[in-house]
C-alpha cells in the first residue's frame, strides 16, 4: 500500500509591546505502510511537495580553529542556572513568622560546575544576600545549594550541591588567551537556559571601575574584554576557549541599555582558581599586599609610559621594608612583564600571604630589582588614633556613632549603632544589641548627632532601617 502524507505549514505575525513577534508553526501528518510481516516501516527522509529532506546524521567537517560545536558539548553540561531567594524584612523575623506574611525577593544568574562533587564557581554579586540558593543542573533537576565563601574583591563566590559524578570543566591557562582568539560565552540570559554565544577576545587587563565603585579600594579588576553577547542572567556563567577550557567567569557588560551593547566582561581563570582554592580550603581569600598606592605610569606623574606608577608607600608594609620608594615605576613582577595597574593587581593577587616575589622597577630612568615578601593587611595598615564615641540614650537604649572601620565592613557611609538595649521602644520593635541605624524613616542618618536631632522632631511611630555586623538587613517599626 502506497503510503499518504499531508503537510502544512502557518505563519502568524502578531504585535506585542509595540515589538514584532512572528511565530512560525509547522505540523506534519505521516501516514505508513507494513511490509509482508504487518510491522511498520518508517522511512529515514521526509517527503513534500517541495522534495526530500534526509534526516540521517550528517558528518560535518569543521575548520580547525572553529570547532564551536566541540567546546560547547564540553561546557553545555557543566553550566549551571542559579536562583538566589532573599527574604524582604519586615517589621521583625517574629512578626513575618507570627503573621506568615513572609515575603521573598527572587533573582536568578549562572554557575560553574568546576568538580565532580557539586562545588560550582559563580558571581558574589550572584549570591549576595541570599536566605535560599536553588540550583537547576543541565538535567534539570533542582537541588539546593549551601554558600562556601565569597570574595567581594574579585566578585566571585563559592557555592556546593550535595551531588556526585557532575559533568564538570576543566581550567584553562586565562594568561595563554590571545587578543583576537575565538572564545564562546555560556549562561541563562534572561532565564534562557543553557545560551551558547559566541565572539573575540578583544583585550585583556581591563579595568572598568565595577568592583572599585562598590566602595571596595580592595577590588581587583583585570577582565577578559569580549564581544560574546552576555545579559542579565548570565553572570557566573563560563567563558571557554575552543578547547572547552573555562578561562573565565562572565562578570559584567559595558552598556547604556541595561542590556548588551557590545562588550562583556570575565574574571580571567587563573584568578578564579586562586580564589577558589582559598575560599575552599580557608573559607576566605588569603591575599598577600605589596602597600602601596598605585596608578597607571602614562607620562602625566612620570617619564615613564608605561608600568605602575607608586603615588605613597604604607608604613611598615612589604613594598617600604623592601626599599620602594614613591615615584618609583614597577615595569614587571617575577618574569611577567607589567604594564598597568591591573596586571599588577591581578599578578599580585594570584599570591598569598608570606610568598616571594621578584620586583622590577624604574628609579631615575634606571632599572632595578628587589625581593620582597607579601604581607596580610593587618601586618602593615598603622592603627589610627583612638575615635572618641559620644553616646545617646533614649527610650531604654544607648546609641553610639560608628567607627570608620564599621562603615567599611558593612558599606555604608555612616549611621548609629544600639550599644546597650533594655526595656523601651526600641527592645520592643524587636531590635537587637549591635543593630545599625542607617535611615529614620525617609532621611539618611550621618551621624549621632543628626540622629538625636531628627529623633527630638518625632511625635508618632516611624520606622528604621539598618544592618546587623554580619550584614544583614532589617528595618523595625518604633512605637513612639
Amino acid at each position: 500500500m502506497v503510503s499518504k502524507r499531508q503537510f502544512f505549514a502557518g505563519v502568524l505575525v502578531s504585535s506585542l509591546l509595540g515589538g514584532l513577534i512572528v511565530l512560525i508553526g509547522v505540523g506534519l501528518f505521516t501516514g505508513s505502510s507494513a511490509n509482508e510481516n504487518g510491522l511498520e516501516r518508517r522511512s529515514t527522509s521526509m517527503t513534500t511537495s517541495f522534495g526530500d529532506i534526509d534526516d540521517a546524521p550528517k558528518n560535518y567537517i569543521v575548520p580547525e580553529g572553529i570547532n564551536f560545536v566541540k567546546a560547547s558539548r564540553a561546557i553545555v553540561p557543566a553550566v549551571v542556572h542559579i536562583t538566589n531567594r532573599s527574604e524582604v524584612r519586615g517589621r521583625s523575623r517574629s512578626w513575618s513568622r507570627l503573621f506568615g506574611d513572609r515575603r521573598m525577593r527572587q533573582s536568578t544568574g549562572s554557575g560553574v560546575l568546576i568538580s565532580s562533587d557539586g562545588y560550582i564557581a559563580t558571581n558574589y554579586h550572584v549570591v549576595e544576600d541570599a536566605d535560599e540558593l536553588e540550583v537547576r543542573l543541565d538535567d534539570n533537576r533542582r537541588v539546593d545549594a549551601e554558600l562556601v565563601g565569597v570574595d567581594p574583591d574579585t566578585d566571585l563566590a563559592l557555592i556546593k550541591i550535595d551531588a556526585g559524578s557532575l559533568p564538570f570543566v576543566e581550567f584553562g591557562d586565562s594568561d595563554q588567551v590571545e587578543i583576537g582568539e575565538w572564545v564562546l560565552a555560556v549562561g541563562n540570559p534572561f532565564d534562557l537556559n543553557n545560551t551558547v554565544t559566541a565572539g573575540i577576545v578583544s583585550a585583556k587587563a581591563r579595568n572598568i571601575n565595577l568592583i572599585a565603585g562598590r566602595q571596595n579600594q580592595y577590588g581587583i579588576e583585570s577582565f577578559i574584554q569580549t564581544d560574546a553577547v552576555v545579559n542579565r542572567g548570565n553572570s557566573g556563567g563560563a567563558l571557554v576557549n575552543l578547547e572547552g577550557e573555562l578561562i573565565g567567569i562572565n562578570t559584567a557588560i559595558a552598556t547604556n541599555t541595561g542590556t548588551f551593547n557590545g562588550y562583556s566582561f570575565a574574571v580571567p581563570s587563573i584568578l578564579v582558581k586562586k580564589v577558589m582554592d582559598d575560599l575552599l580550603e580557608f573559607g576566605e581569600v588569603q591575599r598577600g599586599l605589596l602597600g602601596v598606592q598605585i596608578r597607571d605610569a602614562d607620562g602625566r606623574f612620570t617619564d615613564e609610559l608605561s608600568g605602575v606608577h607608586i603615588s605613597s608607600v604604607s608604613p611598615g608594609g612589604a613594598a617600604e621594608k623592601a626599599g620602594l620608594k614613591v615615584d618609583d615605576v614597577i615595569v614587571g613582577i617575577d618574569d611577567r612583564e607589567v604594564r598597568t595597574t591591573s596586571e599588577l593587581q591581578e599578578f599580585v593577587a594570584r599570591k598569598r600571604p608570606g610568598d616571594k616575589i621578584s620586583v622590577k622597577f624604574k628609579r631615575d630612568g634606571r632599572n632595578k630589582d628587589v625581593s620582597l615578601e607579601l604581607m596580610k593587611k593587618e601586618g602593615f595598615v598603622v592603627s589610627a588614633p583612638e575615635e572618641v564615641h559620644l553616646t545617646y540614650e533614649i527610650e531604654g537604649s544607648v546609641f553610639t556613632d560608628i567607627s570608620s572601620e564599621t562603615k567599611s565592613i558593612l558599606r555604608i557611609d555612616g549611621g548609629v549603632q544600639i550599644s546597650k538595649l533594655d526595656e523601651g521602644a526600641w527592645k520592643d520593635a524587636g531590635i537587637k544589641e549591635g543593630f545599625v541605624i542607617t535611615k529614620v524613616g525617609d532621611e539618611d542618618i550621618e551621624d549621632l548627632e543628626e540622629f538625636q536631632q531628627l529623633l527630638d522632631t518625632k511625635k508618632r511611630d516611624f520606622y528604621v532601617m539598618g544592618k546587623y555586623p554580619n550584614g544583614d538587613k532589617e528595618y523595625y517599626k518604633i512605637d513612639w
